[in-house]
């Protein structure tokens, strides 16, 4: 019987008051890791050498370049376009077949944020497919030349004489003058939810298929066609796109994804406060004893582990820094074991 989350009793006491300052301490490391590596916070004041140190810099053509310049950019275009109308489109036959009420997962979350992805993507695709296009036929755009492979160079104004001292530094004497453009405001916002996705979306999947479901195969629950869709689809269109886009993977964009979670930690301890539910997951239900470990283990470091070793492997620029990927999921296999096992010895 789920206790009556409502009273004040249920929250003033030492389990919530740790879950509390683990999701605090959650926050800070985040937030910390934010604040020092991110690039658009030093794009504005720092020399293009400094930028191009930085692991959190993002320049614009790197939203919409493939990974290789014998792609074209249109296919990538395509790529996401498919990708947005089929996760748009299930999304809709899910809310409607199972009601507003799926939202209260963190699958949905996961879900409608890499829905947001590749829709945002399409948009910059298309931006920068209009590029690409008028470099081909020798135009230039806003006073703008646009390289694919260098990225853009800015024509001076009439009279200007243009500084190229920098860019000689940079790119070495052998290199034609070429000034990459820094990505703007929803450059920054694109590659963020690619960052949070990769966390989130590895997690719910990997959990659904490792632990969910060999614990539904035993109880005889048959899984129907839009439930193994949303815990599939999502993570194959993730992967394609890591596969075909050219997007910077820094080990610190982590912090992200530690947010991401915290969020819906908080949101749903707010609603709870205010309304007698059951809980979504055991690992969140604050009356055990177990709690505060719950918390600390299954919510901030395992998630973190597993998705991003996931994803690691798949650049070889961070192989160096790729965590154990089986060790870590034996971890998480045995833990997330416990807790549904105390869960049915419960009910």
């Amino acid at each position: 019987m789920t206790a009556d989350t409502t009273t004040s009793s249920f929250w003033l006491n030492w389990r919530v008051l740790i879950c509390g300052i683990w999701v605090l301490i959650s926050m800070t490391l985040a937030l910390l890791l934010i604040w020092k590596f991110e690039g658009f916070r030093k794009s504005k004041r720092d020399t293009r050498e400094t930028q191009q140190d930085s692991p959190g810099v993002l320049y614009d053509d790197e939203t919409w370049r493939p990974c290789l310049k014998e792609i074209h950019p249109a296919w990538l275009l395509a790529f996401r376009v498919v990708a947005f109308i089929v996760l748009l489109v299930l999304l809709i036959i899910t809310a409607f077949a199972d009601g507003g009420a799926i939202f209260y997962f963190y699958t949905q979350w996961t879900f409608t944020l890499i829905t947001v992805y590749f829709g945002l993507g399409s948009v910059l695709s298309m931006r920068g497919c209009y590029l690409h296009h008028k470099k081909a036929s020798g135009e230039k755009v806003d006073n703008v030349e646009v390289d694919t492979e260098q990225g853009s160079y800015v024509t001076p104004v009439h009279g200007e004489i243009p500084n190229t001292s920098n860019t000689e530094k940079s790119l070495g004497p052998n290199v034609e003058h070429h000034a990459r453009q820094p990505a703007g405001f929803s450059g920054y916002v694109f590659q963020i939810i690619f960052q949070m996705n990769a966390g989130a979306v590895i997690l719910t999947d990997c959990v659904f298929w490792f632990i969910i479901v060999p614990f539904l195969t035993i109880k005889d629950y048959d899984l129907n066609f839009l439930i193994v869709n949303m815990h599939t689809i999502n993570a194959v269109f993730l992967l394609g796109e890591t596969a075909l886009n050219c997007l910077r993977f820094p080990w610190f964009r982590i912090g992200y994804f530690f947010m991401w979670t915290v969020i819906y930690v908080i949101f749903q301890w707010i609603v709870h406060a205010c309304v007698k539910l059951w809980w979504p997951y055991p690992f969140l239900d604050l009356s055990s004893p177990y709690a505060p470990l719950c918390v600390l283990k299954l919510k901030v470091p395992v998630r973190g582990d597993v998705a991003y070793s996931v994803l690691w492997n798949i650049f070889p620029d961070n192989k160096a820094e790729t965590p154990p990927l089986l060790d870590t999921l034996s971890s998480l296999l045995s833990m997330c074991e416990v807790a549904w096992g105390r869960r049915s010895a419960e009910a």
